[in-house]
């Protein structure tokens, strides 16, 4: 099952897409954001809602929480580079600290949390360019309206819908159980006005295709409670650099933020390619960028310049470009990113202390 906690380590992306009804994403009025162009973002839950709204420069939300549990690494900054897109079009950007979550499912103190959360996070979030102007970042277990509006959104829902969404067993902690509703009442959050009643206002929720399980139960929450059900669009996982998972808790799958030089190099120069066995059948048949974790990174992250990415992928396909000469530019060009990330960090501190 997959749910925002368990997920595995292939996902059928047409086939989950066609089971919970989720539609391709095909717009291209913003070819120009790369995230788009290149399909990384390539499914929606009533994105012409939005659409419509950044057309007619109408008021819209987006909201887009942080689990902090870990250290925040490339996988996360795909996040930012989406909000970093809408933040052109709203100031109504919601970013929930899910310390409640953490600490139901995940066994975190809410200090931990929150020191994570300031650390690894909105740190990392306001040096990649997000404006601190334009962004509404809270801690669950510290917003009041959050809180009593999950306490209302409860009864809207049952164990047995939970159980059949999330795969709840009665060995669950009733924390964890109940961690979904309030995940719900963030994604409304910019529904509701602060006595808690209904303010009309298009959501859009940009997630990984694991968290739809949240999506689907705000829709049905919302459509009882006769509001706009949020908008969602979902983005494809990058694969961990040894060809997996990508997690926080196994260092050598992600290149994180605060990596060394040095420990940039150990883990790029240990990753998984789609080279040949040798050298001479690279050169022969070519290699194989579909199965490459370091041209995930360009894909993603570190080639925006659509030429400059075909000429790469193309000189690997004939077997012109070795994988460690891709390797060394993959090295290059996160250790420069990184190098100004790390100056922009300490000038962004202060501003990141007075937004938690």
């Amino acid at each position: 099952m997959l749910t925002p906690w368990e997920t595995p380590e292939f996902i059928d992306y047409k086939e989950t897409m066609g089971k919970f009804g989720i539609k391709e994403f095909n717009f291209n009025e913003f070819n120009d954001f790369h995230l788009f162009r290149r399909k990384i973002i390539f499914g929606h839950r009533d994105f012409e809602r939005i659409l419509e709204a950044i057309k007619k420069k109408d008021d819209f939300a987006v909201v887009s929480g942080m689990m902090p549990s870990g250290k925040m690494h490339f996988g996360h900054k795909m996040v930012v580079d989406i909000l970093k897109f809408y933040q052109e079009f709203t100031d109504k950007i919601y970013i929930p600290i899910a310390d409640l979550e953490a600490y139901w499912a995940r066994n975190i103190s809410f200090e931990k949390a929150k020191e994570i959360a300031l650390n690894e996070y909105i740190i990392n979030y306001l040096s990649l360019g997000l404006d601190p102007e334009k962004v509404k970042i809270y801690l669950q277990s510290k917003n009041d309206k959050v809180k009593d509006l999950s306490l209302r959104l409860a009864k809207r829902t049952n164990f047995n819908e939970m159980k059949a969404i999330y795969g709840f067993t009665g060995e669950t902690n009733i924390g964890h159980v109940f961690a979904p509703i309030v995940q719900v009442s963030d994604i409304l959050n910019p529904e509701y006005d602060e006595n808690l009643e209904p303010s009309p206002l298009p959501v859009v929720v940009p997630v990984g295709i694991d968290q739809d399980p949240h999506i689907r139960l705000t829709r049905d929450i919302a459509k009882r409670v006769k509001i706009t059900p949020p908008s969602s669009t979902y983005h494809r996982f990058m694969r961990g650099l040894l060809g997996g998972k990508m997690s926080s808790s196994k260092p050598e799958t992600a290149i994180f933020l605060t990596d060394s030089p040095e420990v940039v190099k150990k883990k790029i120069f240990r990753a998984k390619t789609g080279g040949r066995e040798t050298l001479e059948e690279h050169k022969k048949y070519g290699g194989v960028p579909e199965e490459c974790v370091i041209y995930e990174l360009f894909l993603y992250h570190l080639i925006l310049d659509d030429k400059e990415l075909k000429e790469i992928y193309e000189s690997c396909k004939r077997g012109e470009l070795t994988c460690g000469k891709c390797k060394k530019i993959a090295y290059n060009k996160v250790v420069e990113f990184l190098k100004e990330l790390k100056e922009k960090r300490d000038e962004v501190l202060d501003k990141a202390l007075e937004l938690i």
